[in-house]
């Protein structure tokens, strides 16, 4: 169902509900004028702009994801990201990097770094030799050798276990990157969580051991959004050919499915099916919309979920997940 929920509007003078739409923006920052894709809401009687205090939020931080982007800053995801990557507090991190002990705190609540900062985050981001010269350069720095032996474990193991490009994951992407016309970030989420779910559902098993997780926008694979996360809302670049011999006629006959089925949607479609599922909401839980989260969608609940869609629709073959795309389309 489209996003609305209950708000003021001063046009009705009444509570209405309100729906959001995307839409491109201008700001301004440091008397520099950026434009950037923002949210607004209207009324859905009169179809007035309403205020909510949390779109402004979001749109502000829009706007500065955008200024990181044009004047070469670190991504703000990114810059939340590396503690998790090598598995240290924010207050280490910053006496790490030599800093003061609240410094990476504030980028992290989304104060945005100097170019100089930036460039020293966004190296140790990229490269982990990097992070692990400064972690053994720098491990007086920090105020407990358990921190120290920690984040030394977590960086020893990206190093040791590079992710391998021909991983199952990797090889569904080139296959859907080369056979889909257009493909945004949003929609090559949605299609690898479908293509995990009806994988499941027919073979009775998953396809990769990746994990995706509940984020406001529906399932997302973190490693790859954070791949592909520069194209925004273009199409990803098409790939010219792949590999068919690296895919099982199982696996060939659920991408093919999936692809015929499902990614003619737009990603904003396939998001508002992912937000009526069971995976995706029981994850979230209470977690209000548009709200961040990290919680993993477990993988019993996708192979459930899509066992259940099977029965439901009396599904026999592959080729019947059209009658589930065109279920959840007519639905919203």
């Amino acid at each position: 169902m489209s996003e609305s929920i209950y708000t003021f509007c001063e046009n009705c003078r009444d509570e209405v509900k309100y729906v959001m739409k995307e839409e491109k923006m201008v700001g301004t920052i440091k008397g520099v004028q950026y434009e950037y894709v923002g949210r607004q809401a209207y009324c859905a009687d009169c179809g007035a702009p309403v205020f909510l205090p949390e779109l402004n939020d979001a749109n502000l931080e829009a706007l500065y994801e955008v200024y990181r982007e044009t004047n070469g800053i670190i991504s703000f995801d990114k810059v939340r990201e590396i503690p998790k990557k090598y598995a240290i507090g924010k207050r280490p991190l910053s006496l790490l990097l030599g800093w003061g002990e609240l410094t990476f705190s504030r980028y992290c609540d989304g104060d945005v770094p100097s170019k100089q900062y930036s460039d020293i985050l966004e190296r140790i981001y990229e490269d982990p030799h990097a992070y692990l010269e400064l972690l053994e350069k720098n491990q007086t720095n920090l105020k407990s050798v358990s921190a120290y032996e920690k984040s030394r474990q977590a960086v020893e193991k990206l190093l040791a276990c590079p992710k391998s490009e021909g991983s199952k994951i990797n090889l569904v992407i080139d296959y859907l990157l080369a056979e889909c016309e257009d493909i945004t970030p949003l929609s090559l989420q949605k299609a690898l969580y479908y293509v995990q779910g009806f994988f499941y559902a027919f073979f009775q098993r998953f396809l990769f051991e990746e994990d995706c997780e509940a984020w406001a926008h529906g399932p997302v694979y973190r490693e790859i959004y954070f791949r592909f996360r520069d194209y925004r809302f273009d199409p990803i670049k098409r790939y010219k050919d792949v590999d068919h011999s690296a895919f099982t006629a199982a696996e060939l006959c659920i991408l093919d499915n999936v692809i015929k089925s499902l990614c003619c949607y737009s990603g904003k479609v396939l998001e508002q099916f992912t937000h009526e599922e069971a995976p995706w909401l029981v994850t979230r839980g209470d977690i209000p919309p548009g709200e961040p989260s990290e919680k993993i969608i477990e993988k019993g609940l996708i192979g459930s979920y899509f066992a259940m869609v099977k029965e439901k629709y009396g599904m026999v073959n592959p080729s019947d997940i059209k009658i589930y795309a065109q279920r959840m389309f007519d639905a919203i």
